[in-house]
């Protein structure tokens, strides 16, 4: 899952990253932008990433129906029915909450851009007449998450069964918009869509990333943007990774040490920080607002030396270890032959499941080297039962793969050989699989040699070996069905700022985001590189920090916005 690295560049309010609209200085050379990023401040490597994005660009391509990433599963171009967005257009939705929230988002989205009002109303029956119509439809063959979208001459038509739908629906038509839409502030665009018709749903439930915020503490405004990225192209499940031996990240009234004691620490001997409960709760409600669950992970039995630094009692030997900012694995574990271990863990995990809407529960699992045999076994075993009595789902990375099998339980695979008979075992008895692997899904691995921050121990990760695999066919004796779905990790042990974490999601993070959402017979390579190329003027134009990858086609913009050296507004501020 992780493994040694050295400390990154300490954290500082310079590092973490601010989009605005300010065009870039002359633009140098991609090598010698490259050359330049071993500066250790993130806004050097912010720089770097954008002029060599500019330096790679080409002339732009109109927008095809077909233009968008995640593959649709089915379109239907009609040239015939491009359809242009007027100044008084209307978005009308059912007059369900769901469905308006969703017309709501879509107003939100568009209307800095364009300029216009677009007004938000209900109808029984919402119709495009020269607007934008989001329909639920219970009685659409559309399942869960799916959406069909018609454009034509009259207007938009959005249908779905659930306001999920809607909302992927959503994200579609802001992809088939010009890239200028991701403008702050009103462009002189032609406002046009693409006719024909899209019918959508994914091919597995489980979509998601992760974001490590034990190693490196990043403050809520940072975690909302992650997730907006996640929303963007579909992903519907956010794993936070909350504690670790370097640092614990979240608020438990019945053990509040954890925060006061071991929340101010981090690798590099940053400042650390953590989230009170209600930091969590506006997390978990931004997701949900966005069709997203959030997954909260705590270590458990390994990568607990935060746990032990607060409370002794929990340590084999009952003496409080020193506090830890580097990066080694495998050392600490809390007391398996303690009963106080099972008390503080009930408390945790029951405080957490409280505050948690979602269904799962992460307890971690791995790198536990000390804990062996029957007693790592008989740990998972009661701790799963612990998972159980909340009322949650138990997941875990497939290291829990040999303990006993409890109804539901989940497994994260995160090996780098596709052939794990211990995990198809435990498949073979009930387990339910994430694949996240970590040669092809671990976006803390750099994308060649001279990527200036992340690790290469699971290998070098470009774009494409984060696209060539198949979730389905990916481990052996695994059959499709036992498979819920991908996640890609990002951990943090060199990443300080949220310019960091924009470089290496993107442009990963959709070739993950693909491979969970489109049919396997769209995953092509060369339409993936094309398609994917369209992307980079909406991130340029946003503001995003992303790898210009040499891969990729990228085609030109007329400029693109910088990311400043400030802080990272909170979106949920007005």
């Amino acid at each position: 899952m992780s493994t040694n690295l050295s400390p990154g560049p300490a954290n500082s309010p310079e590092a973490a990253g601010h989009a605005g609209p300010v065009p870039l200085p002359s633009h140098e050379p991609a090598a010698a932008a490259l050359a330049r990023s071993h500066e250790p401040a993130a806004a050097a490597l912010a720089r770097s990433a954008e002029r060599a994005a500019t330096d790679l660009l080409a002339a732009p391509a109109p927008i095809g129906l077909a233009d968008v990433v995640p593959a649709p599963r089915h379109v239907q171009p009609d040239p015939t029915q491009a359809w242009q967005l007027p100044p008084d257009a209307v978005i009308v939705a059912s007059a369900e909450p769901s469905a308006l929230a969703a017309a709501a988002y879509l107003a939100e989205q568009l209307r800095p851009a364009t300029g216009y009002p677009l007004p938000v109303t209900d109808a029984s029956t919402p119709e495009a007449v020269d607007g934008i119509a989001l329909v639920l439809d219970e009685s659409a063959d559309l399942g869960a998450e799916g959406y069909r979208l018609d454009i034509t001459t009259a207007g938009v038509r959005l249908r779905a069964v659930t306001a999920a739908g809607l909302f992927y629906g959503v994200q579609t038509l802001r992809q088939l918009l010009p890239p200028a839409i991701e403008n702050t502030a009103p462009a002189t665009e032609s406002w046009i869509l693409p006719g024909g018709t899209i019918t959508d749903t994914p091919r597995f439930p489980y979509r998601g990333a992760m974001l490590d915020v034990a190693r490196h503490f990043f403050a809520v405004g940072d975690v909302l943007r992650v997730i907006d990225h996640l929303a963007r192209y579909k992903l519907n499940h956010l794993h936070l990774h909350l504690t670790d031996d370097q640092g614990w990240r979240i608020a438990v009234d019945s053990w509040p040490k954890l925060t006061t004691v071991s929340g101010g620490t981090e690798v590099g001997d940053g400042p650390g920080g953590h989230y009170t409960k209600a930091d969590y709760a506006r997390i978990v409600a931004y997701a949900a607002d966005r069709h997203i669950t959030v997954v909260p992970e705590i270590d458990l039995p390994g990568h607990t030396n935060a746990a032990l630094v607060a409370y002794p009692e929990l340590a084999p030997g009952k003496v409080a270890p020193p506090p830890y900012t580097g990066t080694d694995v495998g050392f600490s574990y809390v007391d398996p032959a303690d009963q106080r271990t099972y008390d503080f863990v009930a408390d945790v995990l029951g405080e957490l499941a409280a505050i948690t809407p979602g269904p799962l529960l992460h307890i971690g699992g791995d790198e536990a080297f000390k804990v062996k045999g029957e007693v790592y076994t008989g740990f998972v075993e009661r701790v799963q039962r612990i998972v159980a009595s909340l009322g949650k789902t138990v997941v875990g990375w497939h290291q829990l793969a040999p303990a006993a099998h409890l109804d539901g339980r989940v497994l994260q695979w995160w090996g780098t050989n596709g052939d794990d008979p211990t995990t198809a075992d435990a498949v073979s008895r009930g387990a339910r699989l994430i694949l996240s692997p970590g040669n092809h899904a671990y976006l803390d691995m750099k994308y060649a040699p001279d990527t200036p921050i992340g690790n290469d121990w699971a290998g070098l990760i470009d774009v494409r070996k984060a696209y060539d695999w198949d979730p389905g066919a990916h481990l052996t004796g695994v059959p499709e069905e036992a498979v819920l779905g991908v996640e890609a990790p990002l951990w943090t042990e060199w990443v300080t700022s949220l310019a960091d974490i924009e470089l290496l999601l993107l442009p990963r993070l959709p070739a993950i985001a693909e491979l969970g959402w489109s049919p396997r017979e769209t995953h092509d390579w060369a339409g993936f590189r094309r398609r994917l190329a369209g992307q980079g003027p909406r991130w340029a134009t946003a503001g995003i920090t992303f790898h210009a990858a040499p891969e990729i086609p990228w085609p030109a913009v007329p400029a693109i916005p910088r990311q400043h050296s400030a802080i990272q507004p909170d979106p949920a501020v007005p």
